[in-house]
């Protein structure tokens, strides 16, 4: 793709991802950046993890972007008796028609996963495979999973009774990791008077914007986002930093257990290409990596036991880092 047709797709797209913004003000309030990021987790054929306390929107704002984007949406609530069945389907059989397969709820383009951490590990795995791998298998059949596919899963930050740590291996599968906060007291009196408790959500007459085709498409024009060896250094730079802290001066290294993975430098990469083209830009700029840091490496700087005793953030150790490591 030559630089004058990528510029023309990324004005296009540009513009229909302000009217898909709209049409979610009509019923989500607030939370521009958590959509941003969730529009931009989308392009990059990634997968969030959404953490909140209960009744601030979570599940309202995925349900939005699918119906927004055109595309199928299923809610698996994580309990601690769901089966991997519950959510991959099952092998059945009928007299008269035999053994056939009853898909289940992972069967969708936007795919809710309602806090995931009340499950047994076996059960979050039977979600991450499909994540990864793109495809399930039910009974000794392996199906493809649809396009694009998108998971969100939630966690309730403040209760943890009957919930299980989601392993650092199975973190390091979703794109970013994302917090969603309080709204403002302006926003809440907004929510007063659109909330889902006194209208229906068919009540708000949302209008796609793009078809599940033209989001596999939008992906595709990602990938041709310039991003330069020089940008492509800086990434490595960020990312060794979390692993060898002294080099870089970082004062706050001294709380890492274990730094970002691999995985962190390639979703930094692929993630600074789609809020890029969210800035209507075709190259990459430092800006565009800084400001994709935080959701890419909160979940993937492991702290160590001082770190967690003396309740030091991830998110304060990704502003060192940003402070001090250099972009030339």
């Amino acid at each position: 793709m030559d630089e004058g047709e990528l510029a023309r797709h990324v004005a296009s797209l540009g513009k229909r991802f302000s009217i898909v913004k709209k049409e979610m003000g009509k019923i989500v309030i607030g939370q521009k950046d958590i959509i941003d990021f969730l529009l931009q987790a989308l392009l990059c054929d990634g997968h969030v993890l959404l953490e909140g306390i209960p009744g601030v929107g979570k599940t309202l704002i995925i349900r939005t972007l699918s119906t927004i984007t055109g595309s199928s949406f299923s809610r698996i609530q994580f309990t601690p008796d769901l089966l991997p069945s519950d959510i991959v389907g099952i092998t059945t059989y009928e007299e008269g028609k035999g053994f056939y397969t009853v898909k289940g709820p992972i069967f969708a383009n936007f795919v809710l996963g309602d806090e995931i951490n009340r499950s047994p590990p076996k059960v979050q795995s039977a979600l991450l495979e499909g994540m990864q791998e793109r495809q399930v298998t039910i009974g000794k059949e392996t199906f493809q999973l649809p396009k694009p596919f998108f998971v969100m899963a939630t966690q309730n930050p403040v209760e943890q009774l009957g919930t299980y740590k989601l392993p650092e291996a199975q973190l390091d599968r979703f794109l970013f990791k994302l917090q969603m906060s309080y709204p403002t007291a302006t926003e809440e009196v907004e929510i007063l008077e659109t909330n889902m408790t006194t209208k229906s959500f068919d009540s708000f007459n949302l209008q796609p914007v793009f078809s599940a085709e033209e989001i596999v498409e939008a992906q595709r024009i990602v990938n041709n986002i310039v991003l330069s060896k020089k940008m492509q250094q800086y990434i490595i730079r960020i990312v060794t930093a979390t692993r060898h802290a002294k080099e870089y001066g970082i004062d706050f290294g001294k709380y890492i257990n274990y730094g970002a993975s691999p995985r962190s430098s390639i979703a930094l990469f692929i993630s600074a290409k789609a809020h890029a083209l969210m800035s209507g830009n075709t190259v990459v700029s430092p800006v565009d990596i800084k400001a994709v840091a935080k959701p890419v490496l909160r979940h993937r700087i492991i702290l160590n036991f001082e770190g967690q005793a003396e309740n030091i953030s991830s998110d304060e150790i990704i502003d060192e880092i940003l402070k001090k490591v250099p972009v030339m």
